[in-house]
Order: C-alpha cells, then structure tokens, then sequence
C-alpha cells in the first residue's frame, strides 16, 4: 500500500468514479490508475468498486468504509508538512480562501489589505465558488477557510462560526414609483418584475421563503450570481433588484435607490467554516481574526479540539 494508491482512490471518488478525469488530475495514465486500484484490491483481498465491465459505478461496501480512512490519512499527510512548515517557515506559505463573490467583493478587502500588511510573504489565493463547491474544497483540503452564507454551517465535518450579520435591500432606478411607499411592502414589491440572485447564492433561499409565507409569488425575470450583475440590469428598467445590503453604494450607485427593506426579509449570517481535522498554520488563524476581532486563536483552537480531548480535560 502506498500513497498513490491513496490518492487515486480519493481521487476516484471526488471524479464521480471517471478514470479518464483521475490520469488527468494525477497527470498519469489511466492503465496506471486502473492498475494501482487493482493492485491495492489484491492486497487488501476486497472489492472496493462497483464494476460493470471495466467501467467503475460506485463503491462497495468496504470501500464506503475504506474511503472515510483514506480521506483522513491523506488529511494527516498535509497536516504533517503544514506542521513542518508552522515551525521553519512561520511568515511564509500559502493561505488559501474559498469564498463568494458576495464575500470577496464586499466583506474581504480590508481583511485582505490588513492581511497582507502583516504577512507579506505568505501567498493568499482566493477561490470565488458557489457555497457547495466551497463545501467540497474545504473536504478536499484544497482551501483552508472557507467563507460563505449558504452550507457552510450544516457540514458535520466543519466547524463554523459567526462572520457578521446582514440584510437584503430592494433597489430601484432613480425615480421609481416604489421610492413613495412607505413603509415598503412585499406586496408593493411584487407588483413588479424583480431580478436577484441565482438559487444558492446570497440568501436567495431566504427570499423564496419570505414570499413563499406571505402567499406571494413574485415575477422574478432575472437571476445572476453576483450584484453588479443585478445592478447593472435594474439600472436599464429591466426590474426591480434585491441585493445584500453591503453591495450598494451611494457614490458609486448613483443611478440606483437603495430603500428601507430590513423589516421585510430576515437576518442572514455569513460563516467561517474550517474543517475539523485540518491543521491551520498560525497565520490563517490571523486572517480569522482579522475577519472578526472575537475570534481569536484559542477560541477557535478549542473550537477545533476532537470531542474526546474537550472530555479528558475535565
């Protein structure tokens, strides 16, 4: 047994079991994947795919278990050179973010600024992804942070905390007959073609439920991944937009009218998720504290301790 039969195993799984994608990703061939699956199956004595022909299905059994083992071993792997790396190399590396637009465009710069102030030479990379692909690069281990509104805080294999705190907003053209009713209503906002975000993204979800309560179904004509898509076609007549509250600004807005809409749709909360297990060199948990003052290495170091640690020590 060896660590690339480990990693090709991993990798079989996240391909949706396509050994063509596996060579790919491991730039070998895919007789050589093909062979280090069969050879890793020889020696354990088991089946560990769903076969059909020469076409992997699924996995089997012992393999559903075998993967969960890999995952972790693969995970300790990284964590004993982030270890190495904690300790000879503190003010170097690499961080890596995985985050929304929303989250990038609008909560990060500052952190970002002042991150960068401090560790000059640490290489940030940001990934923009929607809050599921967010979710599967924390559980790859391709991203150490991941930051978003959406998924973050129901994976059993994270552990995420509060970020901040924000609300939806109706924006209108300069002009718009919905900038004389007060107080703002759904029914008044539904009364007209409304663009927002794509299904997924930004708390979309909780303004379906919003609507969906008051027995509203609004003419949603437009959907987009990020606000100053959404923006952009309210400024032409095209709708009326429902952004995050942070995406609109006077100075550059000015052809747009942000209206009064907290008491209409609730709060939403944006996450810092990390996944347990994974090792975090002493500048990320910087970069969480730059995110948000209160969480501070020992809280989230607690935070990360395994359950059986939290018991031994009372």
């Amino acid at each position: 047994m060896n660590f690339q039969q480990l990693r090709i195993i991993h990798e079989t799984v996240r391909r949706n079991f396509n050994l063509t994608e596996v060579a790919n990703a491991l730039f070998t061939s895919q007789s050589g994947v093909s062979k280090h699956i069969k050879d890793l199956e020889d020696e354990l004595g088991l089946e560990l795919f769903i076969r059909k022909g020469k076409r992997l299905l699924g996995l089997t059994e012992p393999g559903q278990e075998l993967v969960h083992v890999v995952d972790r071993m693969l995970m300790d792997a990284r964590n004993i050179k982030s270890i190495a790396a904690q300790f000879s190399a503190q003010d170097h590396g690499q961080l890596t973010i995985a985050t929304t637009h929303t989250q990038a465009r609008y909560a990060l710069p500052q952190v970002v600024t002042r991150f960068k102030q401090a560790f000059p030479k640490v290489h940030l990379v940001l990934h923009q992804a929607s809050p599921t692909e967010i979710a599967t690069m924390l559980q790859d281990g391709r991203a150490d942070i991941g930051i978003a509104t959406e998924t973050l805080a129901v994976v059993p294999d994270f552990v995420s905390f509060n970020f901040y705190g924000w609300h939806h907003s109706v924006i209108v053209p300069a002009g718009h007959p919905l900038e004389s009713v007060e107080p703002l209503t759904l029914e008044a906002i539904a009364e007209h073609p409304v663009i927002t975000y794509h299904e997924g993204f930004t708390g979309r979800a909780k303004i379906d439920e919003t609507f969906a309560a008051a027995k509203l179904s609004p003419d949603i004509v437009m959907s987009a991944l990020d606000a100053d898509v959404i923006k952009a076609y309210v400024e032409l007549g095209l709708g009326i937009g429902i952004v995050a509250s942070m995406a609109y600004d006077p100075a550059r807005d000015q052809a747009l009218r942000m209206l009064p809409s907290s008491h209409l749709f609730g709060e939403n909360v944006s996450r810092i998720a990390v996944r347990k297990g994974h090792f975090l060199r002493g500048f990320a948990y910087r970069f969480i504290e730059l995110c948000s003052p209160a969480l501070t290495e020992t809280v989230v170091r607690s935070a990360l301790r395994p359950e059986a640690e939290l018991e031994a020590a009372y």
